[in-house]
């Protein structure tokens, strides 16, 4: 009699260790993405051809990103290490102007990511 409560006893954990049920997935980690954010000035603003432009910005990094270049109208100015801040930007020709901020690798290279502002510089 012992015998058979002692086998019945067994048995929930025999089964357990026959259970060959794939395991249950390890919860993803989400990717960290790159992204650009330029406060000031807006899109669109109307800046004196005679002052300084405080660009105002946060770089979040992610992927491939490892710092961030500052363009205007195509032309590299400036690197930004500091991924949140400001920066002062020399005064500007006339004209309607693009400034850009372009996450890169280590490389220098552009990874994708940017964010540009069009400005009237007048």
């Amino acid at each position: 009699m012992k015998r058979q409560i002692l086998s019945v006893m067994l048995l929930p954990v025999a089964l357990a260790a026959c259970d060959k049920r794939p395991a249950e997935p390890a919860a993803q980690i989400p990717e960290v993405v790159s992204k650009v954010d330029i406060f000031t000035p807006s899109d669109g603003a109307r800046i004196d051809a005679k002052s300084q432009i405080e660009l105002d910005y946060e770089v979040k990094l992610g992927g491939d990103g490892d710092h961030a270049h500052l363009y205007v109208d195509d032309r590299r100015i400036a690197m930004l290490r500091q991924m949140k801040g400001s920066y002062m930007i020399f005064p500007l020709d006339q004209g309607n102007r693009e400034i850009c901020i372009k996450v890169v690798n280590s490389n220098h290279t552009p990874i994708g990511v940017s964010r540009c502002v069009k400005v009237t510089v007048g």
